[in-house]
């Protein structure tokens, strides 16, 4: 067993009303953002950090956006660390149904990016764009969302690590886009946020980025690591053998209760002897969920 601590964050998850487990589950959890149900949130995260939570790992929308300026008000809150994941996939394929699909959510998010604090960024990486170039747009979209957060938070809570979505960081793995991860991980570090990557192919990500001489020790990585094997790719022995392979990157574990299906119990006694880990997020959506789960994983952990 590592005789490190385990840094505890709090997931987003159920504040978006996301289950991967059940569709009706999520259609049941899913709301509306509103004042209530955003202070709501913000005293779930408050009760799990008195509960022995450090962080919150969350998806870049206006729904989290909002959790985290209710956050800050809190002097207990405001010092947890945030983790962010970019882009928040769900919010996009909804907003390009109201936009008029592609073209339309491409124009819309092209306004908004325009109108941002972050003109310069953009002005800076305007030729790359009206060439379609994949590191100028992904480095003008990263400067976006990183002036979301900063107003957001106020610039009083530290921004741990910003992360590609799984959906970026898979696509990218597949089609062997080494400058594009080179060209992210430098563009961060030059703003002084830690880079990071959420992976559904996690021993894939480890091999390749090994082989591309990537400096792990600099980068946090997320993916899913649970006592089932559920949703780690392309097998649970496998993604546990990557991890000693990681050579001192940040490691956070997701799907640790593996969408509800194990007891926190149950994922601590995993967890706590799985070596390389650094962290793991858990969601909880009501307060007694987060008395009693961040305390388990606390005394565990």
């Amino acid at each position: 067993m590592s005789n490190k601590t385990l840094s505890l964050l709090v997931g987003d998850n159920p504040f978006h009303g996301i289950s991967h487990l059940s569709q009706q589950r999520a259609r049941d959890r899913s709301l509306l953002p509103t004042q209530e149900s955003t202070q709501q949130a913000a005293r779930i995260i408050e009760r799990s950090i008195e509960n022995g939570a450090n962080g919150f790992m969350f998806s870049v929308d206006e729904v989290t956006l909002s959790i985290i300026r209710q956050l800050r008000k809190s002097p207990k809150a405001s010092k947890a660390r945030l983790y962010a994941i970019a882009p928040y996939a769900y919010a996009y394929v909804r907003k390009s149904t109201q936009t008029g699909g592609v073209s339309g959510l491409a124009m819309n998010l092209a306004r908004e990016m325009i109108f941002s604090s972050n003109a310069k960024t953009i002005a800076l990486n305007l030729s790359g764009l009206v060439r379609f170039n994949l590191p100028a747009m992904l480095k003008t979209y990263t400067a976006y969302e990183l002036s979301r957060i900063k107003s957001a938070s106020g610039g009083n809570m530290q921004l741990e690590s910003f992360m590609l979505h799984e959906i970026i960081t898979d696509m990218a793995l597949a089609l062997n886009m080494e400058p594009l991860f080179k060209d992210y991980i430098n563009f961060l570090e030059s703003r002084h946020v830690r880079p990071g990557f959420e992976t559904r192919n996690f021993s894939i990500l480890v091999d390749k980025f090994n082989r591309w001489n990537i400096d792990l020790s600099k980068l946090t990585l997320t993916s899913s690591f649970n006592k089932i094997g559920f949703q780690m790719c392309p097998s649970k022995l496998e993604c546990e053998e990557a991890l000693k392979r990681t050579c001192g990157a940040e490691i956070i574990a997701m799907s640790v209760l593996a969408a509800g299906y194990l007891k926190p119990a149950e994922a601590v006694s995993y967890l706590a002897n799985l070596e390389g880990l650094s962290g793991a997020v858990i969601g909880v959506s009501k307060e007694h969920q987060a008395d009693e789960t961040f305390r388990v994983f606390r005394e565990g952990c």
